[in-house]
């Protein structure tokens, strides 16, 4: 699924960044927005590997969930000087277009619920 590795990208990309965050937040801001980055896959997979509709879609809202927290992760880090704007950008073009996959995904099996 182009959604499942484009969302591991952004794992890999918000884990690169995050190597360089000061060490005072390790188990703050590096800790959530890596979780968050990577619960993005994660339920994608969970969510593929389900049977019932009903199941998939809840992971997929998760993972949607989690895009959005992961977003939010990283606005802050560009208003405390951690994030410069470039990758600010870059990293939102990525989750953007990850909301965009998502809600096809979500369209498509809500529609299918529905028949």
């Amino acid at each position: 699924m182009t959604v499942w590795k484009d969302s591991q990208d952004l794992a890999k990309r918000v884990f690169n960044w995050s190597e360089h965050l000061p060490r005072k937040e390790d188990y703050g801001l590096t800790s959530q927005v890596r979780r968050a980055a990577l619960s993005v896959s994660a339920n994608i997979a969970e969510g593929f590997g389900r049977h019932h509709v009903a199941d998939k879609l809840n992971f997929y809202y998760n993972a949607r969930g989690s895009l959005y927290e992961t977003r939010s992760h990283l606005a802050y880090a560009r208003q405390v000087g951690y994030l410069e704007e470039n990758v600010l950008i870059e990293l939102n073009e990525l989750t953007s277009k990850l909301t965009v996959e998502l809600g096809k995904l979500i369209s498509s099996l809500t529609a299918m619920k529905t028949k």
